[in-house]
């Protein structure tokens, strides 16, 4: 952990992202198992769609990562389509497609801007492309002019 303290707005983005992802981690094995079961799908079949990809962050969510809290992002993409695709397809099991869809949400949400101000916080950036181009650029220039000299 990082003796860098968290901001007020940093620590409400993370109990966002926590809310959204401890709810999906509850909800969909009770939903998808117990509540209501999808028939002609094998259990295994289930788990590694759609528990499976949630258990993927969970080290470096309780490690506390903000890398791992912006990767899980594309992970909470799976759980946003399944609920808005079961909007039109399962109206009977609103309220649980509702829920779903809140806890995907507040994840998202929580999961982007969490690692976003952290990032900021403990001084993490991302490289610009642009800066990469011109650092190869400069490098290739300097390889140029040397073998010109010789």
């Amino acid at each position: 952990m990082s003796k860098i303290p968290k901001k007020p707005v940093t620590k409400r983005f993370q109990a966002s992202a926590l809310i959204g992802y401890v709810g999906l981690l509850i909800l969909m094995p009770l939903w998808l198992f117990v509540l209501a079961p999808r028939e002609g799908y094998s259990t295994g079949f289930v788990f590694a769609v759609y528990i499976l990809p949630l258990l993927l962050p969970l080290k470096g969510i309780i490690q506390d990562k903000p890398y791992t809290y912006a990767w899980a992002n594309f992970i909470v993409l799976i759980y946003f389509t399944h609920s808005l695709t079961l909007l039109w397809v399962s109206p009977e099991e609103m309220p649980l497609i509702l829920l779903e869809l809140f806890f995907a949400t507040c994840m998202f949400i929580g999961c982007t801007y969490y690692a976003r101000h952290r990032g900021q916080e403990l001084g993490l950036k991302i490289r610009k492309l642009k800066q990469d181009l011109a650092d190869e650029k400069a490098a290739y220039e300097q390889g140029e002019q040397k073998d010109e000299k010789k």
